[in-house]
């Protein structure tokens, strides 16, 4: 098994930096310039990302574009232009010109979460309201959200179809502007033409990732990709590296997808595991087993076939866990918490970011080679953690990742190659209770006002001396101290890391570069449930760590035990389990789910028809039932927990689901009350049933307008659903 674990930042903007070539991009301030652009009556047009060759880039992607490219807004492009459309459920986004498909990889992968895109992508932006052909996305990089404004000029064809990143929807522009947002943070658009799934999906979340190599993945790789798609990830993937080209099985070699979802689906000789993955073209398709045109699909039940399998070459596909694992090279899930990296259930995470550089003669150590060497002149960095399993006699180990990300050292993204880094780690303080308190750091006194930290400053041996007098520990606690940890590899990447079982202790990191006197700036950061960071001689006291607010602690922890008890739930266990819920947007008006009520959620997942769900049919209700609370609780104004036909109406467009107003007094005379209010479980049967009926139309439909189904397969979709 081959597993990294990543945390991501970016660098500060406005900042120069000091060692090499600028980081900096200019101060824009959004607001005023579109106030600005309004009050004098013309379109905003950026200087400092022109519409123009100089923004595209001076490389290969110059030979890449069409004879007589131009510049136009999407006013320009289309008579009804959409900056972001609910209606647009599907992903629909497709590769131009650029090779930034682990971009669009990541960019899918955030189309699936509204909370987290809307973070990055402020949705009230329009072509209407107040236009001035200015738009505002936010990216994290190095510890801070940070905003970057473009004008709306997009480079087209001379037949008016954009170049680079387009929609299926023709009239939806937010995916391309948000491309060019990107390559101006990036320094130009050929600056995207090389990357990792890994940094886009952090650029948009800040959130923690986990690489697998799916060959070498563990035994439990299908529960981890389980536990995943049903929490707050974004999972993308790669094929082998190599030439990008198409392969005789319709895979892209050396390409990045998206994994859109997974299923455990029942054959007459089994169960099968698939996952579904899109290819960021938007088309080019995997040819093999459960692949659109594969008899494989033939092995299910009619329902389970008509709500999986979509035959339409729009790049979305379904292959077995067997061959992804044969077949790509890489799986990056990023989430935004470590949750995913650890079993410890019930307990928040905390962090700490400390900032530090690398400058030649001074703290450019270099590699740890020799007892002679200057490895001792890096930064170091003092890290204290302890277990919360606090009176034990023999604490347990405590979960740390340990994550460093390189700068770049230039304005333009992949002008200057990223240097080969790593980090080693020291043992310097033993478990509490073992270590005499004679040899406690002039740096750690600044804990002592707070006593739960008075354990952590008694467990420093008496190698640190008096540290506290230098700037670093001397090279002679090299000679006498062996790493625990060091790199097994020095990689030329943006970012390596390292999840770590520690005792609890004091502990000591080094970052370097493969090279002494190899100059940047880095990141450092550290994750645990309990610890103290800082920096050995940098005049500046310890830093407390922080912790990271998880809205679905304790999930996990729920399904985990809901499900030794129950492996398959049937309707009454379905109904026990939903009846003792809070649902805590609801206030005083808590529902009650019937027996028939369940009954009914149950037909709609039940795809096999074995009468129960699973624990993954189960997660796909959660995030169902979340969603359902969210928006009936928005739309509930007077709190009386109905909605009428308006409410019910704006409820469901929030939820993507667009009823005209002949279907919406249908559905309220269905589901509704003799008042023709609907209740909130009324409602959540309503949200289920709409979703499936949505999935079977795409799925069967062959040209948007209609489809054709078998006397069995009607019957299979009305009457048991």
């Amino acid at each position: 098994m081959s597993l990294c674990l990543s945390f991501r930042g970016r660098w500060k903007m406005g900042q120069k930096n000091s060692l090499g070539g600028s980081s900096q991009l200019p101060k824009q301030d959004y607001k005023a310039l579109r106030e600005r652009c309004l009050m004098e009556g013309r379109l905003f047009e950026d200087d400092s990302f022109p519409a123009s060759l100089c923004s595209v880039g001076s490389g290969p992607l110059l030979r890449k574009l069409p004879p007589g490219l131009q510049w136009r807004r999407p006013p320009e492009l289309h008579s009804n232009p959409q900056f972001y459309s609910a209606d647009t459920k599907r992903l629909d986004l497709c590769q131009g010109v650029v090779g930034d498909c682990w971009f669009l990889a990541a960019l899918q992968a955030l189309t699936l979460h509204q909370d987290i895109l809307s973070r990055v992508v402020p949705l009230n932006q329009n072509f209407t309201e107040n236009y001035a052909g200015i738009f505002q996305f936010w990216f994290w990089h190095f510890g801070k959200w940070v905003p970057v404004v473009i004008d709306d000029r997009l480079p087209v064809n001379t037949a008016g179809q954009l170049v680079f990143v387009s929609s299926t929807y023709k009239n939806v522009f937010w995916g391309a502007l948000l491309e060019k947002a990107y390559a101006k943070l990036s320094g130009s658009y050929e600056d995207l033409q090389r990357g990792q799934v890994s940094e886009a999906l952090v650029d948009f979340t800040g959130g923690v990732t986990m690489t697998i190599k799916p060959a070498e993945a563990p035994g439990n790789l299908w529960d981890i990709l389980t536990w995943a798609t049903y929490s707050r990830t974004l999972i993308g993937c790669q094929t082998h590296s190599g030439k990008e080209r198409v392969l005789e099985n319709g895979l892209v070699g050396g390409h990045a997808y998206t994994l859109t979802g997974i299923r455990k689906v029942t054959c007459r000789h089994g169960p099968e595991y698939l996952v579904k993955l899109r290819n960021p073209w938007g088309k080019v398709e995997w040819k093999g087993d459960w692949s659109d045109s594969s008899g494989m699909w033939e092995l299910l039940s009619p329902k389970e076939k008509i709500l999986l399998l979509r035959k339409s070459n729009d790049g979305e596909f379904w292959m077995t866990l067997k061959d992804f694992k044969t077949h790509f090279m890489l799986l990056v899930i990023c989430k935004l918490t470590p949750g995913l990296l650890s079993q410890d259930v019930g307990q928040k995470w905390t962090y700490t970011m400390r900032e530090g550089r690398w400058e030649k003669g001074i703290t450019a150590g270099g590699p740890m080679k020799s007892p002679r060497d200057t490895f001792w002149k890096n930064p170091q960095f003092l890290l204290s953690v302890w277990s919360l399993q606090e009176g034990r006699r023999f604490p347990m180990s405590c979960s740390v990742l340990v994550s460093l990300l390189q700068k770049p050292r230039h304005r333009h993204r992949n002008w200057k190659p990223h240097l080969a880094i790593g980090f080693y780690l020291f043992r310097v303080g033993g478990p509490w209770g073992h270590v005499a308190s004679q040899g406690v750091s002039h740096h750690l006194s600044s804990f002592l006002p707070f006593p739960d930290f008075l354990p952590i400053c008694l467990c420093l041996q008496t190698d640190l001396g008096h540290c506290g007098d230098q700037r670093r520990l001397p090279s002679e606690f090299f000679w006498k101290n062996a790493p625990i940890r060091w790199p097994e590899a020095f990689l030329t990447e943006k970012e390596v890391s390292q999840e770590l079982q520690l005792e609890p202790g004091t502990y000591l990191v080094v970052p370097c570069t493969s090279k002494a006197g190899q100059e940047a700036e880095f990141v450092l950061r550290v994750f645990s449930r309990k610890h103290i960071f800082h920096e050995i001689g940098c005049n500046s006291s310890a830093v407390l760590s922080k912790e990271i607010a998880d809205e679905n602690e304790g999930q996990d922890e729920f399904f985990t035990k809901l499900f030794e008890k129950y492996p398959e739930i049937n309707a009454v266990q379905l109904q026990k389990v939903l009846n003792h819920m809070t649902w805590s947007s609801l206030g005083s008006a808590q529902p009650f789910f019937s027996l028939d009520a369940c009954q009914g959620i149950l037909a709609l997942l039940d795809l096999n028809a074995s009468g129960t769900v699973s624990i993954q049919e189960f997660r796909d209700l959660w995030k169902q039932l979340m969603l359902c609370q969210e928006v009936f609780h928005k739309h509930d104004s007077s709190h009386s927990g109905y909605l009428n036909r308006t409410q019910l109406q704006a409820a469901m467009r929030d939820a993507g689901i667009m009823l005209s107003n002949d279907v919406c007094q249908l559905m309220l005379i269905r589901y509704g009350g003799p008042n023709l209010q609907m209740d909130f479980v009324s409602f959540v049967h309503l949200m289920l049933r709409a979703e499936n009926m949505e999935d079977a139309f795409q799925n069967l439909t062959q040209d948007g307008k209609g489809i054709y189904l078998q006397k069995p397969e009607w019957l299979m979709m009305t009457l048991y659903s």
